[in-house]
């Protein structure tokens, strides 16, 4: 005999059974889901229809909203002038209270990126809010290959050079730098 069955005589009125909870849970995150694709959707869109120049992404997978792959060009008077840059983005199921995981896939010499691509950026940690989205993370990126925040850095070599030697920094960004494939 099988006494593993929930009782469901004996729990407190207007209260779910666990079935009728593992139900409503379920239920739940397809709702959270649904509406954090439809909030991807809605930037793919706009950027779409955006005329940013310098800045693109899409996702990886139509079947598959949560991960995307974007570039950035380097802005105009910049050591990053002329080149291309591809990123990574995760977006996690509680986006967009919740930022994303953003890593640069091409190697990039920069203070505020270490070697694995990782970017320290306030408004991708503690500075996040749900009106920012895609295109503002992307812009905000370009604008630090320009500005970087060497208060914070990853790379402390490439920050203290970008203070000290320009000339050596642009030959960093131009040794490390270097075009990838298409996945």
């Amino acid at each position: 005999m099988d006494y593993t069955m929930e009782d469901t005589q004996n729990h407190a009125p207007g209260t779910a059974t666990m079935h009728e909870a593992a139900k409503l849970n379920v239920s739940v995150r397809r709702q959270d889901t649904h509406s954090v694709t439809k909030r991807l959707q809605t930037e793919l869109m706009q950027l779409m229809m955006s005329t940013t120049p310098g800045i693109s992404a899409f996702p990886n997978n139509p079947e598959n909203l949560l991960l995307w792959t974007a570039t950035i060009s380097g802005p105009d008077e910049t050591p990053y002038a002329g080149l291309t840059f591809k990123l990574s983005f995760d977006f996690p199921s509680t986006y967009p209270y919740a930022a994303p995981t953003v890593l640069f896939k091409t190697p990039i010499y920069h203070p505020n990126v270490d070697f694995s691509g990782r970017i320290c950026l306030d408004i991708l940690k503690d500075k996040w809010s749900a009106v920012y989205n895609v295109q503002t993370v992307l812009l905000s990126l370009q604008s630090l290959l320009g500005e970087p925040n060497n208060a914070s850095p990853l790379n402390g070599e490439a920050a203290g050079l970008w203070d000290a030697d320009k000339p050596e920094f642009q030959r960093q960004v131009l040794a490390r730098h270097q075009d990838i494939e298409e996945d």
